[in-house]
């Protein structure tokens, strides 16, 4: 699903790479979790990944698809399409209801939007939003809701349409253990309907214990493994 050979990316006006990664893979329906200390590269990989910025050298397939060799616009395409993302301050538009949120990412995508079935994309939102306990605030706006009801949001938003990759950005840390626990079995049982790929990146190596398969960023990321 994911596949990084070689990759190298230095920011502009700095005077060493801040990623040089020889080697990355994530399977069809894999549970990866992905931590590292602040400062150790992981939104500059998350950027990467989803084709936001692109490497100085190296590759990155997703679904086998370079994107160095797609243009902006279609790398956009490309991401609205095949990937869900949970960003860390979840990123809904708070003028936007409940659902409404969670059928935008079928506005940006006709692909994502067939994907939905024969119900279409308002019956899978609806599904979904069920799943998490959200019927009762469908046409609530996300701005009153609380931070743990916003993050489920923001989940069934990712899922929607289903995605082959999704990808959460510490999605986790506004969040007591409890409730950590309980939005990764929801994410799970949610992406496990579409057999999703999941990359879950954060800093806390307490959550890797649910997982498939948990991967420090430094000891991939050579830039980093020179510092120790």
């Amino acid at each position: 699903m994911i596949q990084i050979e070689n990759l190298q990316f230095t920011w502009p006006g700095s005077l060493r790479p801040t990623l040089e990664i020889p080697e990355f893979k994530l399977a069809k329906a894999e549970r990866l979790f992905l931590h590292g200390p602040s400062g150790s590269g992981k939104s500059t990989l998350l950027s990467l990944l989803t084709g936001i910025h692109l490497p100085q050298s190296g590759k990155i397939k997703i679904l086998g698809q370079d994107l160095a060799q797609l243009s902006g616009p279609r790398r956009d395409r490309f991401r609205a399409d095949h990937l869900g993302y949970v960003f860390q301050q979840f990123n809904l538009l708070p003028y936007l209801s409940v659902l409404d949120n969670v059928l935008l990412p079928c506005q940006f995508s006709k692909l994502r939007q067939q994907r939905t079935g024969e119900g279409g994309a308002k019956a899978q939102a609806l599904h979904l939003l069920e799943r998490l306990d959200l019927h009762s605030h469908l046409h609530q706006a996300v701005s009153a809701l609380s931070v743990g009801q916003q993050q489920r949001v923001a989940l069934a938003r990712a899922l929607i349409g289903a995605p082959e990759i999704l990808i959460a950005d510490e999605p986790t840390s506004a969040l007591d253990a409890e409730r950590r626990t309980a939005f990764i079995e929801l994410l799970f049982e949610c992406a496990q309907e579409h057999q999703t790929a999941i990359l879950l990146v954060s800093h806390d190596p307490q959550l890797a214990v649910h997982f498939d398969r948990s991967l420090s960023l430094p000891t991939i990321n050579t830039v980093e493994t020179s510092n120790v």
